[in-house]
């Protein structure tokens, strides 16, 4: 009987498969890659890239170091780097800020990941238990080194000032960080402890310079009313809408309308009219001054708003129109049949400012009193971007510390508490989890390493000096970028938020493991277009 030697083909052709070893080698090449292409851009001394875009927006320009905007403007093929990616994103949408720290720290634990299996033949679930328990003590030695001012309101705001400016040195603010950090803190602490970012709008424009970016106590919306209508409006009742005002034209699709004479045609359009007409007498029933549409509004109703001494408003755009209904307190509204279950926005005063060379709209006096407006100045439009992006993380991690007041000190000296309280707990432990434990403590120093290199400083001995004073019980102490040398953080000011770090170490930690744990990575086959064989 013979037998056929050619192996059963399982998968659909074009179908791929990578397994143990392979599959593993190919994780840790993606993830260390991502690693190595977002670490230059880490603490006060980082560098920028610069991100050319093509498709629609083809040619438009980025220049940042924020790790999940690089992160999500690149394209990426490799199954385990997405898991970064999707990380560094949720590091974004969680806490603001460590984008970078935690790509880094999970790429710095496969690293060390990769020694162990390569080296030392560890199976990575071992890896995986010591990684576990590790992470727990980094966690409590976080805790405790962990200080909480919030019940002194004068040392907590220093505390969310010494915050701001460590968050902003690695950015492009750094030179600004002094008016930008009393700026964010003064935006913050208008929200009275609720976190609500939404009720602070950022509005970006080009001309002067970064110093001439300011707080507006009101609400500014970047639009101008009507031709002929009010400039200026006390005690304002508004009325916002998202609805159509191009005089109700015909809209059923394929309809024809054949006519004999020009005057069917005038017919028509004062049919039109008169359907507008009715659409805003519907409006004014509602008994509002001021009315401000996320559609356009085009010149007949214009006109019937001037008339009526109205103030309106068009094409507000969706996130405006969104945070103006927040602020003002109003409903956002479609039909205009029932005048007695809308609720009308309210504000004291609205009026006309110039900026630069453009004029805007402030709403004084808003019933949210925390709403608050930052205004962004700037000589380019990548330099204004960058700067939106790093008084965003700014307002982020203001908002969390404001809610979780804990924190603790920045410049390395976090990840080297936690490093140390690691190996002390390696020390003591038994089995082949102990030299996990200790890979676990090396790739936390990896990042006091990085911040050093990137600097330009000899790392290897301002790491061992850092090491060696923590082990002596100088707790506070970190790396003074300025100086090149180690330092007393708490004398510098150098903060940063407890929330932060704790994400930081405990998403690296989970995302490094997940990807430790594969040993197979199944690729679907494409899928074909099917040919329309009727077609020529």
């Amino acid at each position: 009987m013979a037998v056929s030697l050619n192996p059963v083909r399982i998968l659909k052709n074009e179908a791929g498969e990578e397994k143990a070893e392979i599959a593993r080698l190919s994780s840790f090449v993606g993830v260390i890659a991502i690693g190595d292409l977002v670490k230059s851009t880490l603490g006060p001394k980082g560098m920028d890239k610069i991100l050319v875009s093509h498709g629609r927006s083809l040619g438009q320009v980025h220049v940042t170091n924020d790790g999940a905007t690089i992160l999500k403007s690149i394209g990426i093929d490799n199954p385990a780097a997405k898991i970064l990616v999707d990380m560094s994103r949720v590091q974004d949408d969680e806490v603001g800020d460590g984008t970078t720290s935690v790509t880094v720290l999970a790429a710095e634990l496969l690293r060390e990941a990769e020694k162990l299996i390569e080296n030392q033949k560890i199976h990575p679930q071992t890896i995986i238990s010591g990684w576990r328990n590790a992470t727990n003590v980094a966690n409590e030695a976080l805790k405790n080194a962990a200080t909480d001012n919030s019940a002194d309101p004068d040392r907590f705001r220093e505390d969310l000032l010494n915050i701001a400016r460590t968050t902003l040195s690695s950015k492009i603010l750094s030179q600004h960080k002094e008016h930008f950090s009393k700026l964010a803190v003064d935006a913050v602490l208008r929200l009275k402890g609720s976190g609500n970012l939404s009720a602070i709008q950022v509005i970006k424009k080009r001309g002067a310079t970064l110093a001439d970016s300011f707080l507006d106590e009101g609400f500014l919306l970047d639009k101008k009313p009507g031709v002929h209508q009010p400039q200026k409006v006390s005690d304002a009742r508004i009325l916002i809408a998202n609805t159509s005002m191009d005089t109700d034209k015909i809209k059923v699709f394929g309809s024809r309308v054949r006519v004999d004479s020009m005057a069917k045609i005038a017919e028509l359009e004062a049919a039109e009219k008169e359907k507008m007409k009715d659409k805003i007498d519907k409006i004014l029933k509602h008994g509002c001054n001021v009315f401000i549409n996320r559609q356009l509004i085009y010149n007949y109703p214009e006109q019937l708003f001037a008339d009526a001494g109205i103030m309106a408003i068009e094409h507000a755009d969706f996130d405006g129109i969104e945070r103006l209904s927040l602020v003002t307190g109003g409903e956002i509204v479609s039909t205009f049949d029932n005048p007695d279950l809308v609720k009308l926005g309210k504000c004291n005063l609205i009026e006309q400012v110039m900026i630069g060379e453009d004029t805007l709209l402030r709403f004084s006096g808003v019933p949210l009193g925390e709403a608050c407006t930052v205004v962004i100045r700037g000589a380019t439009q990548q330099i204004i971007d960058e700067a939106e992006r790093s008084l965003h993380d700014a307002l982020c991690v203001l908002a969390a510390t404001v809610r979780e007041s804990r924190i603790v000190y920045g410049g390395g000296c976090s990840e080297m508490i936690m490093a140390c309280a690691v190996m002390r707990a390696a020390a003591a432990t038994p089995g082949k989890e102990a030299v996990a434990m200790e890979a676990f403590a090396r790739a936390l120093q990896q990042l006091p390493t990085i911040i050093a290199d990137n600097a330009g400083y000899d790392s290897a001995q301002l790491v061992s000096e850092l090491r060696a004073a923590h082990n002596s019980g100088g707790n506070t102490m970190g790396l003074d970028m300025e100086m090149g040398k180690v330092g007393c953080m708490k004398r510098l000011g150098i903060t940063e938020s407890w929330v932060v770090k704790r994400q930081v170490l405990v998403s690296a930690a989970e995302a490094a493991e997940m990807i430790l744990r594969v040993d197979d990575i199944l690729r679907a086959a494409p899928r074909k277009r099917v040919q329309d064989r009727g077609r020529c």
